[in-house]
């Protein structure tokens, strides 16, 4: 019998192969997953939440909306005034420019009246102020009544009204007094020479006033503590509380935004990952080691583990649907039918627990999916029929209704509140669940998996191969039959695979259909080996594994078919031909390879019952009479014999196992052989 643990020396080819493993899960996972924070409920005001209880997580602001901040904001540019510095130095230059124009050339044009009003003229303008026109639009558009000018470090406010434009000082020249002085002899005198805005923009003063002034607007109106209820589900979202989910939203989508909140999350995300997968392959290491040789188990369970976790991610992140449309039960069906039901639970529950990091709120979504995970492990032991994958998706859906119909029974004093939608989202479920039939038949012809359903498929006695046999090598057929029930009986009583047993059982001698008359069960009077020798006979008789395989081959049998073939005899000898032999031959030294089984000693338990039920039921035909005592010591000296001779040793079978088949075989073996009752002649 194998021990739990093998003793495997340290491989650093197998550690890397472990560590890629574990590499590439936690890389893709961590990558799908959401990086941000998101808000991901859906909204309206004057709407009922769909969603359960909503709490903060945080103390945040309540923001005013956009209408609430533009008022204010408005209300506080009406005062806004910007600064302009006012440069004298303009006046000055342009007063003095039109003094020497005028005395070096328009002087002999106008006269001494013209030159007053021009200069006085001049000098009004710039102390009321001139601006250039892009700049005093500007001013009209913002709504500007009053700016600050900055005069020797004095700010005086001054309307906008009463600035110039260079074009209106042009205007304001030629027509003031129009009465008095004309205009086509002040054209002549090109007054555009001599108006220059004075008056320019502070940008940097103006700015800090404008950002001081802002300042005091209040961009909420109150706070949200941490652990405060939000809403509850069924809740009319009014006025006040829709600004409240604006502004949770708001504070969401902040969080995510800098850099360093992202390193953190994803280096958040990458530790949470690993140690769930860490915890996974720690239980196959302690538990499954074989999983890593069996590459087919081993991609198939991270596959699951990546899957899930993905789609779940793109789901939460893209608000395609409500994440309880997933059939997540799926994962421990796949599992249990293809590998075993601990393996199942525990790969559900790591899956389960990576998924749940998707979600705001995943205590509810864990509590559900580990129930409903577990009620599908104990629904589908063995899958064999259609129907029970319905019952199992039912089984499912009532899990999902039950318990969430509880939570809302704690959370809700009202019945009209209850949450009609999620039920549908069960009901979805359990529909989507029902897919695993024909992705477990993909995942089998993928991974090279043999399902119950297709072990039932080949134990029909209609099938081409098993009803050839039936017609070339009769006795062998029955033997097969007979086999196959009381090995699926003994894998019963210890708990192994029934179905797999009995499949094994009807095939593990089709090689005999290649030399059918060279074994007893199909002979007739006439026996072709006392025309042989010993060891021809024995190589004859050894045939029937490799030739099994070979059929096996031909007709695309399972490797797990293949695998009772090659092992009903184990590396055991041929002992008939063997000891035969040996006896005519007492002082040659006997090659035990010429009467050696090709095959390997059983592995799996299954395999080990095969080979006991093989050998109890062959030897037992050749009893001389059929008697408790003699059945029993028939059965415990064949077994015995198979345990001392080390068949077993790499099979994980106990010796309580062994007692309970012996047990069984015995039982059987006297209700197959009982004495008949002799029916008495009618007396003539």
């Amino acid at each position: 019998m194998k021990s739990l643990q093998s003793n495997k020396g340290f491989s650093y080819k197998n550690w890397l192969y472990k560590g890629l493993i574990f590499l590439i899960t936690v890389t893709i996972i961590v990558y799908f997953l959401p990086k941000e924070g998101k808000f991901n409920y859906q909204f309206d005001i004057n709407t009922p939440w769909k969603y359960g209880l909503l709490q903060a997580s945080f103390d945040f602001p309540i923001y005013k909306n956009e209408l609430q901040v533009q008022a204010e904001e408005d209300s506080l540019m009406a005062t806004y005034q910007p600064y302009y510095n006012l440069n004298k130095e303009t006046e000055k230059n342009a007063v003095d420019k039109f003094r020497e124009d005028y005395y070096k050339n328009l002087k002999q044009h106008i006269g001494r009246e013209y030159f007053r009003y021009i200069e006085r003229t001049l000098k009004e303008l710039y102390a009321q102020g001139i601006v250039s026109g892009n700049e005093l639009g500007q001013l009209k558009e913002d709504s500007v009544h009053h700016i600050l000018l900055i005069e020797q470090n004095t700010a005086t406010s001054i309307p906008v009204g009463q600035l110039y434009t260079t074009k209106a000082a042009y205007e304001y020249l030629l027509n003031s007094d129009t009465a008095q002085y004309s205009k086509l002899i002040l054209q002549q005198c090109n007054l555009n020479n001599y108006i220059t805005p004075n008056i320019t923009y502070d940008e940097e003063k103006s700015e800090s006033a404008l950002q001081d002034l802002l300042s005091n607007i209040s961009w909420a109106n109150g706070y949200v503590l941490n652990g405060q209820k939000i809403i509850d589900r069924g809740e009319i979202v009014d006025e006040n509380t829709y600004n409240i989910l604006l502004s949770l939203k708001k504070e969401w989508e902040k969080r995510g935004d800098t850099i360093e909140e992202k390193r953190l999350t994803i280096l958040g995300q990458i530790i949470f990952v690993s140690l769930f997968i860490i915890c996974f392959m720690t239980y196959l290491e302690l538990f499954r080691d074989r999983f890593y040789e069996q590459r087919g188990n081993i991609i198939l369970l991270f596959l699951l583990i990546i899957f899930f976790p993905v789609l779940s991610s793109i789901i939460v992140e893209q608000n395609l649907t409500s994440i309880y449309v997933v059939p997540y039960a799926m994962i421990p069906i796949i599992i249990r039918i293809f590998l075993d039901s601990r393996t199942a639970f525990m790969a559900h529950v790591a899956i389960i627990l990576i998924c749940s990091i998707t979600l705001q709120y995943p205590y509810e979504f864990i509590l559900l999916q580990l129930l409903t995970g577990m009620a599908a492990i104990f629904s589908l032991r063995e899958l064999s029929q259609r129907s029970q994958l319905f019952r199992t998706a039912f089984i499912v859906f009532a899990c999902y209704a039950l318990l969430y119909f509880a939570f809302e029974l704690i959370l809700e004093d009202d019945l009209t509140k209850l949450n009609t939608r999620m039920y549908i989202y069960f009901g979805i479920n359990g529909v989507m669940l029902l897919f695993a039939y024909p992705l477990l038949f993909a995942l089998e012809k993928i991974f090279g998996f043999t399902s119950n359903v297709t072990l039932v498929e080949l134990s029909n006695i209609n099938n081409s191969l098993l009803r050839e046999m039936s017609e070339i090598a009769p006795g062998t057929f029955q033997h097969s039959l007979q086999m196959a029930n009381l090995a699926a009986e003994a894998a019963n009583r210890i708990g192994a695979k029934s179905q797999l047993v009995r499949t094994g059982a009807l095939y593990h001698d089709i090689g005999k259909m290649v030399n059918p008359a060279f074994f007893t069960e199909n002979q007739s009077g006439v026996n072709p080996h006392k025309s042989l020798s010993y060891e021809q006979s024995a190589q004859v008789i050894i045939s029937h594994v490799t030739e099994g395989l070979k059929l096996a081959e031909k007709h695309n049998l399972p490797k797990v078919i293949k695998d009772f073939i090659n092992t009903h005899h184990g590396h055991g000898l041929t002992k008939y031909f063997y000891i035969s032999y040996q006896n005519e031959h007492p002082n040659e030294e006997v090659d035990t390879e010429m009467f050696r089984y090709p095959g390997v000693d059983p592995f799996t338990k299954e395999q080990a019952i095969l080979m006991m039920a093989d050998s109890v039921e062959a030897a037992s035909r050749s009893l001389p009479e059929y008697t408790e005592e003699s059945i029993g010591s028939l059965v415990d000296k064949i077994i015995d014999t198979q345990v001392a001779d080390g068949f077993f040793k790499e099979c994980p079978i106990t010796f309580k196992d062994i007692a309970m088949v012996k047990a069984l075989f015995k039982e059987k073996l006297k209700t197959m052989y009982h004495t008949r009752i002799t029916y008495p002649e009618l007396k003539k």
